[in-house]
């Protein structure tokens, strides 16, 4: 009995140790199995509590008053699936006749108090088949990238989402994006995890970074153009309005409009296309668009049209040649001057870190979700990298991007240096890749020398 109970302290001790350290081993070790059996025990009983149940249909109640037996209690969803995972249990449930998926959504936070998680968020995967996600911790706390992700073209995983599953950019289905943040927010390490991970795809990555290329010109080894002021941004930009010219005409002349051909082999943009004719799909990342917009002259002031007018002829036009726009800025409403706003309208894809007021999450998801406007200005400053994604569905999730250190970044973009695509029309804006200066330029004031 002594060895017995200096076991049991030792494991107990243990699976202690392990949540608090390290909260994904004690899942993996002890809570999926104790998880498990609580909501299989408790299931009944709390979907009743709940109000997720439906009375019996009217033949078993007459049947029962026929046969002086009890009268059948309500019914409960149905379980179809219980499949753990690395951060919790899927619970996947055939809904009753009666029942609406709006009804378990609604529902989830009292069955995550009810069931002891830790979070529990509800999709509807099929007319009358709902899935339901229940973490068992933290993941968003230290976050951890599954080794295994779905590979694609121009599909490229930046972050965990709070339900446990991966977030991805994909930007066949979703073209454009927009990124929001405060200072201190989060919303530069986003930015090298996306790069980071378009680093190893066969894509030319353009950037536009007017804070002197403080940013993305250490990532440069892996950029096919890079513009570090507004004036050489302009260039770019109209250059890639050229570009993007080009690549129209060469989709006309191979679309092969014939009786012959299948409706779904005509080519209408450049996934359409042969691969050995398909051109390289470019993204274009805007580190400070506020840097594009101001101005304080007549003559930037131009400078400034042309320069919103090229952001929204790529932004209407880009996604069939392949050109796909990542915008990112601490703000984006109307006062940024005329067309703005029409720019905003194409970005699909929106994500906001922690903002400074309600204006700015508007800004992001006024147009898209009420609920994620709230869930953005309540992130707290300490959370640096937790972000609200959104897009045009009105559908959204609280991700947090792991922590990539810019030596990390710069590693792997030069590790995957020998994939920059080498565009002519973007030669003139092909960062030179030449080391470092010796010499450091001091920014202290110096003494004045005496004779």
């Amino acid at each position: 009995m002594t060895w017995f109970m200096v076991a049991v302290v030792v494991v107990v001790a243990a699976a202690g140790l392990l949540r608090w350290r390290r909260p994904a081993w004690y899942w993996l070790t002890f809570g999926v199995t104790v998880a498990a059996v609580r909501v299989l025990v408790r299931y009944a009983s709390v979907m009743d509590a709940c109000g997720l149940t439906v009375p019996p249909p009217r033949w078993r109640l007459a049947l029962a008053r026929m046969t002086n037996r009890p009268v059948p209690e309500s019914r409960a969803p149905r379980i179809l699936r219980l499949r753990p995972t690395r951060t919790g249990l899927v619970l996947r449930l055939k809904l009753q006749p009666g029942q609406d998926a709006f009804d378990v959504a609604a529902a989830t936070d009292r069955l995550r108090h009810s069931f002891s998680m830790y979070g529990v968020t509800s999709r509807e995967v099929r007319s009358g088949v709902v899935e339901l996600r229940m973490t068992g911790y933290d993941v968003l706390a230290r976050v951890q990238m599954p080794a295994n992700v779905d590979r694609a073209p121009m599909r490229v995983p930046v972050a965990l989402r709070e339900d446990g599953s991966v977030h991805y950019r994909d930007y066949r289905a979703v073209p454009h994006g927009l990124t929001l943040g405060a200072t201190e927010s989060g919303k530069s390490v986003y930015q090298r995890n996306l790069v980071a991970g378009l680093a190893s795809h066969h894509v030319a990555l353009v950037g536009i970074d007017c804070k002197q290329g403080v940013e993305l010109f250490p990532l440069a080894r892996r950029f096919s153009a890079l513009a570090d002021t507004p004036d050489t941004a302009l260039d770019l930009l109209e250059a890639l309005v050229t570009y993007m010219q080009e690549v129209y005409q060469l989709i006309r002349a191979e679309q092969r409009i014939s009786v012959a051909v299948p409706d779904a082999e005509i080519a209408a943009d450049i996934w359409d296309l042969p691969e050995e004719l398909r051109p390289v799909p470019v993204v274009v990342l805007v580190d400070e668009v506020a840097e594009l917009a101001l101005f304080a002259t007549k003559e930037e002031e131009k400078r400034r049209d042309r320069i919103i007018t090229a952001l929204v002829r790529l932004a209407q036009l880009g996604r069939a040649a392949g050109i796909y726009l990542e915008i990112c800025g601490q703000r984006f409403g109307s006062e940024l001057g005329k067309g703005i706003t029409m720019l905003r309208a194409q970005l699909t894809g929106r994500t906001a870190h922690r903002v400074n007021d309600e204006t700015s999450a508007n800004m992001a998801f006024g147009d898209i979700s009420p609920d994620a406007v709230l869930a953005a200005i309540q992130i707290p400053a300490e959370t640096r990298g937790v972000a609200i994604a959104g897009d045009s569905t009105g559908g959204w999730h609280r991700i947090r991007a792991p922590h990539t250190s810019l030596r990390q970044a710069v590693n792997i973009c030069n590790k995957h240096a020998d994939r920059t695509p080498d565009l002519p029309a973007l030669a003139p804006f092909r960062p030179a890749a030449a080391s470092l200066p010796s010499a450091r330029v001091s920014l202290s004031k110096t003494a004045t020398a005496t004779a």
